[in-house]
C-alpha cells in the first residue's frame, strides 16, 4: 500500500496503473471502505489532484436506503454513512448533485473556484468553504439498471483539467462492475439478516443451505405469543391489528437480540427465539440472557408511548435442539426443531390459563441465580411426565 504523499502539484498522472490494481487486488479488498480508502491513496501517489473521494451506492435494507464510504486525503480513516429510508423526500436530497446524477445518469460537474449560482446546493457550498475546487461525479450503471456514484473532489489551485476528467471516467468504467459486486454482497447480507437472523443468515450465505445439514445444539428456547389474537382482530381494524403487531415484534426483537438471542421465525402472531451455547456463553449464561430479554420485553411494552395495548405471554426452557435445514427439495427452511422447542410452546400456551406473562421449566429455572416461584405441575401435550412450571418471583 502506498504511503499518503502531499497534496499533488501536477495531474501528469496515468490511470492505467490503478486500473490494473481495481482489477488484480482491489476488487478483493474486504469492503468497499477498504477499496476507497486505497484508490484514494493511489490516486494521491500516482499523482492526480484528488482531495476527496466518495462512492455511494443504493441497498436492500429494512432500514438502511444507501452506504457511503468516504475518503479525505488527511484523514485517519474512511468515513461510512448509512443513510435511512426516505432519502429521496429530504430536503437536503433535493437539488443535490447526487439528486442531479440519480435523476439523469449524466456526469455532473462543478468547479467550485467559480462563483457559484444561488441555485446550487449547499454541499457544493460547504465543499467549496472547506477549500474545495472542483468537483466531478458519475453514475456507474450495474447491469440490472441500477446504478452507484462515485465523486472525486479536489482542492488543487486550478482543479482538475481534462485528462483529470478523462482518466477519472476510465476508472469509473472498471469500478462499477466491482462495485456492483460488493452491492450484491451487501444486499444478500442484508436479506438474509433480515429474513433469517444475523447468527443464521451467516450461516447460510457460509454455504450451510443443503437440506439435511443439522447439527445439535444446546439452547435457551423462548417463544412468544400474543394472547386473543383473533379477538383483537375481530375488534379491531385490519390496520390497527397490524400495527399492534409491528410494535409487539419490535419490542420481542429489541429485548432479545439485545441480550445475544436471535429470532428465528415470526409464526402467525407468535415468536421462536434462540440463545445458543457457545464460547462466550454456557447454559446458565444463555438461561439469564433470555429470562433478561422476557422481563425487558415487557418492560418495555409498558413503557411504549404510547403503551402497547394488548397483553402477550412468553414461555422459555432449555435443551437440546436441532439447528439447521428442513423442508422439501425447492423450498428449505432453517429452523430448530426437537422436544425443547415443542415444551417452550407448550408452556407458553400456558400463560393464559395460569394467568402469568413468563413461565419456563424447571430446566430453565435450575440455571437462573434469581428466586422463582412453582405455579403448577402440568402433563404437558405431546409430553407424558408432569413438568414443573415456575416463573419469577418478583414481578417482570
Amino acid at each position: 500500500m502506498p504511503d499518503t504523499p502531499s497534496p499533488p502539484t501536477s495531474s501528469h498522472w496515468q490511470p492505467r496503473p490503478i486500473i490494473d490494481w481495481l482489477l488484480e487486488d482491489g476488487r478483493l479488498s474486504a469492503n468497499p471502505d477498504e477499496m476507497v480508502r486505497q484508490l484514494g491513496d493511489r490516486l494521491l501517489a500516482a499523482g492526480a489532484p484528488v482531495w476527496r473521494l466518495r462512492l455511494s451506492m443504493r441497498t436492500l435494507h429494512p432500514l438502511v436506503t444507501a452506504v457511503t464510504s468516504i475518503w479525505e486525503r488527511d484523514g485517519a480513516s474512511t468515513v461510512q454513512i448509512e443513510t435511512p429510508h426516505g432519502l429521496e423526500g429530504r430536503a437536503d436530497y433535493f437539488g443535490s448533485p447526487f439528486e442531479v446524477i440519480a435523476r439523469t445518469r449524466e456526469p455532473f460537474r462543478r468547479r467550485l473556484e467559480d462563483a457559484l449560482p444561488e441555485t446550487d446546493h449547499n454541499v457544493l457550498y460547504d465543499l467549496k468553504a472547506r477549500g474545495g475546487t472542483d468537483y466531478f461525479g458519475l453514475p456507474m450503471r450495474f447491469s440490472d439498471g441500477a446504478a452507484a456514484i462515485v465523486v472525486f473532489a479536489s482542492d488543487a489551485a486550478d482543479g482538475f483539467c481534462d485528462r483529470d476528467i478523462e482518466g477519472f471516467t476510465q476508472i469509473a468504467s472498471v469500478l462499477a462492475p466491482i462495485t456492483e459486486v460488493f452491492s450484491a454482497k451487501s444486499v444478500s447480507l442484508a436479506v438474509a439478516e433480515a429474513y433469517l437472523g444475523p447468527r443464521t443468515g451467516q450461516r447460510v450465505l457460509d454455504g450451510q443451505i443443503t437440506r439435511g445439514h443439522i447439527e445439535t445444539i444446546d439452547a435457551a428456547i423462548l417463544v412468544s405469543d400474543i394472547r386473543d389474537w383473533t379477538g383483537l382482530n375481530a375488534r379491531v381494524s385490519a390496520e390497527t391489528a397490524l400495527a399492534l403487531a409491528n410494535r409487539y415484534f419490535e419490542v420481542i426483537a429489541e429485548a432479545v437480540e439485545a441480550n445475544g438471542g436471535e429470532i428465528l421465525k415470526f409464526i402467525g402472531d407468535g415468536v421462536l427465539a434462540v440463545f445458543a451455547t457457545g464460547d462466550d456463553a454456557d447454559a446458565a449464561a444463555v438461561c439469564v440472557r433470555a429470562f433478561t430479554a422476557a422481563r425487558q420485553a415487557l418492560q418495555m411494552a409498558h413503557a411504549c408511548d404510547p403503551p402497547l395495548d394488548l397483553n402477550f405471554g412468553i414461555g422459555m426452557h432449555f435443551g437440546e435442539v436441532l439447528y439447521g435445514n428442513i423442508g422439501s427439495k425447492t423450498r428449505i427452511d432453517f429452523t430448530v426443531l426437537g422436544q425443547a422447542v415443542n415444551i417452550a410452546a407448550r408452556i407458553e400456551g400456558l400463560c393464559s390459563g395460569l394467568d402469568q406473562p413468563v413461565l419456563f421449566s424447571e430446566d430453565f429455572a435450575n440455571r437462573l441465580s434469581g428466586r422463582t416461584t412453582l405455579v403448577a405441575e402440568e402433563v404437558l401435550k405431546g409430553y407424558g411426565a408432569k413438568c414443573k412450571i415456575f416463573t419469577p418471583q418478583d414481578a417482570p
